[in-house]
């Protein structure tokens, strides 16, 4: 099978694709969740309330949110030859992917939030919880929801690096399409997708038991 001669680097785009998606998951997750609660608790009747910084944070991130990826792309090289020195690789492919990212997970946290019970917030409310602690209730009672848009964000990034690696910035989507497309090698191609399909499915069944242990803590 030609997959073993091409072994080494199969394995290589392997690394390359954790890479991209771990660090732009680190980054886009931490800085999503931020501004998803950011977004809770400042729109207009929320314990913040800040009709301002509400309307730029959620203009933004529909403006990011809504321009497809292989444009991102193209969108961010100045931004992202300035930030990493390249533009293309796995470097180069690290920020435009913790920009869309970014968006995306901070509307998925948003809606676990909303969905709360409005109780909760309310008893907090009531017994004299500081902006700072109510914001940790909302997180502790909405952690298995978060956890399963985690889960979500992180198979989407996975497809959203196979794309970038279309053009140029390795990992699976670029060895595929060298070897499997370009060359017409068939077995390839399918030992790439039965890998996304186990390494989608594993991060999928991760989550699930994360977010069912969560949900009776």
């Amino acid at each position: 099978m030609n997959i073993i001669t091409l072994w080494p680097d199969f394995l290589k785009s392997i690394i390359e694709t954790i890479t991209m998606v771990g660090i732009s998951s680190l980054i886009g997750l931490a800085i999503g969740l931020v501004i998803g609660v950011t977004l809770v608790v400042t729109k207009p009747g929320a314990i913040m309330e800040n009709p301002w910084l509400y309307f730029v944070i959620d203009k933004v991130t529909n403006f990011f949110r809504s321009i497809p990826f292989i444009i991102l792309l193209a969108l961010l090289i100045p931004l992202t030859r300035l930030i990493v020195g390249s533009a293309i690789g796995v470097k180069g492919a690290i920020v435009p992917l913790t920009f869309s990212v970014i968006p995306f997970y901070a509307r998925q946290v948003e809606s676990v939030l909303e969905s709360l019970n409005k109780g909760v917030v309310e008893a907090a409310i009531s017994l004299g919880f500081t902006n700072f602690q109510i914001i940790r209730v909302y997180l502790g009672e909405s952690l298995p929801g978060i956890i399963l848009a985690t889960t979500i964000t992180i198979i989407s990034l996975i497809g959203l690096s196979t794309m970038a690696g279309a053009v140029g910035a390795g990992g699976i989507g670029d060895f595929t399409i060298r070897y499997g497309y370009q060359r017409s090698l068939e077995d390839v191609t399918i030992v790439c997708v039965l890998f996304l399909v186990v390494f989608i499915s594993l991060i999928q069944k991760i989550g699930d038991l994360l977010a069912k242990r969560a949900s009776k803590t």
